[in-house]
């Protein structure tokens, strides 16, 4: 179904929609073969609080923006290439339902859909895209993961120390690599993550210990995909204003 679409009038059509939605800002969306699999409104799980993003589905991307106007225009626009996308289920936790995790080299992020149905669809359907990808690729699914940030909310002291209050003057950062909130004194340190940045990134003391001496990887799987499977409030990864990191904290 997807080849037969990919030259479509119909699906030209839908395409050029929604880059006309993104205005001069967004970047191209139409190239050949590219299909556009469906769309919706999910929650976003920010950095300080959930926020509505709209979301479109291709065969080999995904593409989400904040929500100018709906139906009519978007800005911000994110592009995630679906090779290198694994998604987790998150279980029910509250108010926080049908919810997963799309987890990527250079940055994971908590999504929830509206019903139970709804996640199943997504879920299915970007498991299917990236399948197809990876098959006519040949290539295997990728097992380096960005953190899932602890939300600002879930950290009164620092996650490393244990020790020095969050105040308006003693502001909260984020390490990197496992993506706890940490204090100032404790991340001064930078290591390079060439998955994230193309320059040496802030990280906690506790990871800079284990990635000097190799002995990170169970260091990651017990300190962040703990976390991120039991979401208490607000889960994830990006500043609460722009959706976008913010290089001081």
């Amino acid at each position: 179904m997807v080849d037969r679409l990919a030259n479509s009038e119909a699906n030209t059509r839908r395409i050029s929609i929604v880059e006309n939605c993104f205005g001069a800002a967004g970047q191209p969306l139409t190239i050949p073969g590219r299909v556009l699999i469906g769309e919706g409104v999910l929650t976003k799980l920010c950095r300080k609080k959930p926020k509505a993003r709209q979301f479109f589905l291709f065969n080999d991307i995904l593409v989400y923006g904040n929500i100018v106007i709906q139906k009519k225009k978007y800005n911000k626009q994110h592009i995630i290439p679906l090779e290198n996308v694994t998604i987790d289920s998150i279980q029910d936790e509250g108010d926080l339902r049908n919810g997963w995790l799309i987890k990527t080299p250079t940055k994971s992020l908590a999504v929830y859909a509206a019903t139970a149905t709804e996640k199943s669809e997504w879920m299915n359907h970007i498991n299917k895209c990236v399948s197809d990808l990876l098959s006519k690729s040949g290539k295997t699914p990728s097992n380096d993961h960005a953190a899932v940030w602890v939300p600002d909310s879930e950290a009164t002291v620092c996650m490393c120390c244990q020790k020095a209050k969050f105040t308006p003057v003693n502001r909260r950062h984020h390490c990197r690599k496992c993506g706890f909130v940490v204090c100032g004194p404790c991340s001064e340190k930078r290591f390079l993550l060439p998955s994230q940045s193309s320059k040496p990134v802030r990280i906690c003391d506790f990871c800079y210990d284990l990635l000097s001496t190799g002995e990170m990887t169970a260091c990651q799987s017990a300190r962040s995909d703990s976390y991120s499977q039991s979401p208490k409030s607000s889960l994830n990864d990006v500043s609460d204003d722009d959706d976008d990191e913010d290089s001081s904290d």
